[in-house]
């Protein structure tokens, strides 16, 4: 209700003070003041028509095209309130003067037309500005209610002291009521500039910095005074994110600068181009060291698709180590160095766009190609999936088990149909291995790895009358640990984080540094011009 009473108080008094200057200049004249009459009338109704169809094309969008219109209506007001606060500070003075030009020759026309055009556009553009404000003020408001009542009481009372002023019944100081209401309104414009922010990003079109800063629920708890004040007026949310304070504090210390910055230190008109110009280059550099100094704060990428990821065995034993290259690649490192105890590799391998290289504790290496399934969710992530399958030629099994070493690979028991006093053993033994791998990569980097390998054995002789087959589960299984993999992930989600957010201080807050310094720099040109062509002839 604040927001909105000092936004039509403000602008309000702004219009009155327009009407009553063109009054009196028409009554000193003796002109009727109808046709002044009828151009207000129809600013203030064409005003109110703007308010309102924004407000109705926003409510009817769906929820993301409303955020992106609440954007758009909220960057609009902060264009519009700074605009006439710099408008203000800097044609106040001439106002008076300018309106009863424009009149005068409304006058000399003796068009009713022309006259009123004049007191239209006068007050349509102070009401467009109102409009404008107050749409983006209700959109932030905790209470349209209360904030409708605001901007009602805020008019009412403007135009009460602006006729009172017109009578000469009461003295402002002008000065002073409008450079405070301005302190005011760059706070709220300042707020906006937040809720335009976060808009944005909930419209798609801000996915940076959205990093939380400080939490604020406890000075302004839900449903206090003080969060009434805190968000409902000053537009600033019990959890702003880092680009909301970055906005915010960009636009209201420079505008608090240059309304509260008193006079007697302000530049003079022959040094101002020279504090533009080391202003401008101050920002240039500003913008340069973010450009420089910003990427190297950026952590090392936790997985690279050359390292390798250690895996345990089924039984959590330490187990192989895996890792991802070309199909080339894995032919060379197989070829490489694994001696006598290293498993064949497939053909296949060597042209395989993606291929496993598993390396076991004795060094020897076996490649598996890989085969896509696309992107699935996998410890919390968006990862690639791959699969291949783990088949083996036996090489290196044993030929021949004893009874105990068949017990031992059947965890302690014999199996069933074997007995030790009819079936001694030993047996002739024939392995068959089988079972899935399955990877998931993220950016051809491994997150995770599991093989469910098992071995299906055929024994004969040793006393048994015909084979029998028996299933010896994970003989050759493996899995990257589960702690491996949350830190994996945890290390990236930080990483990413981290890259997305470093080109707001990389790429945008230099960008607007820039901007604003060929800002300065035109301004500087453009006053040294001034200098130059006002400057008094030798």
């Amino acid at each position: 209700m604040l927001a909105t009473l000092v936004i039509g108080l403000r602008e309000g008094l702004e219009a009155a003070l327009i009407v009553g200057m063109i009054a009196a200049f028409l009554r000193r004249n003796s002109v009727s003041l109808k046709p002044m009459w009828l151009g207000v009338g129809a600013a203030v109704v064409l005003s109110a028509l703007v308010g309102i169809i924004l407000e109705i094309v926003s409510a009817a969008l769906p929820q993301q095209q409303q955020e992106a219109m609440e954007t758009v209506i909220g960057a609009v007001a902060v264009v519009i309130v700074t605009f006439m606060i710099v408008w203000m500070s800097k044609n106040a003075r001439s106002m008076k003067s300018s309106l009863e030009a424009h009149a005068g020759s409304a006058i000399k026309g003796g068009s009713v037309v022309a006259m009123a055009t004049m007191a239209f556009l006068a007050v349509l553009r102070e009401g467009v500005e109102t409009a404008v404000f107050m749409v983006a003020a209700f959109q932030s408001s905790l209470d349209p209610l209360a904030a409708g009542t605001g901007a009602v009481l805020g008019l009412t009372i403007a135009a009460g002291v602006g006729f009172l002023l017109f009578r000469g019944a009461i003295k402002l100081n002008l000065a002073k009521f409008f450079k405070a209401t301005g302190v005011f309104l760059v706070f709220v414009a300042a707020g906006l500039v937040m809720k335009s922010l976060r808009t944005a990003h909930e419209a798609g079109w801000v996915n940076v910095g959205q990093d939380p800063t400080v939490s604020l629920a406890w000075l302004a708890p839900n449903g206090s005074a003080r969060a009434a004040i805190l968000t409902g007026v000053l537009g600033i949310p019990s959890d702003p994110r880092v680009v909301e304070v970055l906005g915010w504090a960009l636009y209201l210390l420079p505008m608090l600068a240059f309304i509260l910055w008193p006079r007697t230190w302000r530049p003079s008109a022959a040094t101002l181009p020279r504090v533009q110009f080391i202003a401008a280059g101050v920002l240039g550099a500003a913008a340069i060291v973010l450009i420089i100094a910003a990427p190297l704060a950026i952590p090392a990428n936790p997985l690279s698709p050359t390292g390798t990821t250690p895996a345990i065995t089924s039984a959590g034993h330490a187990g192989v180590k895996l890792q991802l290259t070309s199909g080339d690649a894995a032919s060379a490192a197989v070829a490489a160095g694994v001696g006598a105890g290293s498993k064949a590799v497939s053909g296949a391998a060597a042209t395989a766009q993606k291929t496993l290289v598993v390396t076991a504790t004795d060094g020897a290496q076996s490649s598996y190609p890989l085969t896509p399934h696309g992107s699935e969710s996998h410890a919390g992530r968006t990862v690639s999936a791959y699969t291949a399958v783990a088949t083996t030629d036996g090489q290196g099994e044993p030929a021949t088990l004893s009874m105990d070493a068949l017990t031992e690979l059947n965890g302690g028991r014999t199996p069933v149909g074997i007995s030790s006093s009819s079936n001694p053993g030993p047996f002739t033994a024939a392995w068959t291995h089988k079972g899935k791998i399955s990877v998931w990569l993220v950016n051809d980097a491994i997150i995770d790895a599991s093989n469910t390998q098992s071995a299906t054995l055929t024994l004969s002789g040793g006393g048994l009358n015909t084979p029998r087959t028996i299933a010896v589960s994970g003989q050759d299984g493996w899995l990257v640990p589960e702690e491996i993999v949350t830190a994996a992930v945890t290390e990236l989600n930080s990483f990413e984080s981290a890259s997305t957010e470093n080109v707001l201080w990389s790429r945008y807050l230099p960008a607007v540094f820039f901007i604003a310094a060929l800002g300065l720099l035109a301004a500087g040109r453009r006053n040294r011009r001034q200098l130059l062509v006002t400057a008094p002839s030798p």
